[in-house]
């Protein structure tokens, strides 16, 4: 086989006008793309700065409620100012917890998405 990486995951959301500026102006990924794709579909790529992997946020599968989402590991190179800047940002953030392989905390997107954040110790 020749896979190679996670190029794209969608992401659920009822509002991508909302769910993109969650995505851009409060986690501070970058927007990739925003381009209609017909009457009726939009295609809005986010993802962190200098990441392989991007997010689509999509309404358009039936078979994917928004916020049904679970899961969605971003890796912090600075925890504990990414959480003061959520919490700044009016995102409420879970406690630390820790574990053998680092720190995490979890949070959601404006649609219940649940997102964790994890600071892998020696990363």
């Amino acid at each position: 086989m020749s896979l190679t990486r996670i190029q794209l995951l969608s992401v659920p959301v009822t509002d991508q006008d909302r769910a993109r500026d969650f995505y851009v102006n409060t986690l501070g990924f970058e927007l990739l793309a925003d381009t209609q794709m017909g009457p009726d579909q939009r295609w809005v790529q986010v993802g962190a700065p200098g990441a392989q992997t991007s997010l689509t946020l999509v309404t358009w599968f039936e078979t994917m409620p928004a916020g049904s989402l679970r899961g969605l590991v971003i890796e912090s190179d600075d925890l504990e100012a990414d959480i003061k800047a959520l919490a700044d940002r009016g995102v409420t953030v879970s406690d630390v917890q820790a574990a053998p392989w680092g720190q995490f905390v979890t949070c959601e997107d404006p649609d219940g998405n649940g997102l964790i954040l994890q600071a892998t110790a020696g990363a």
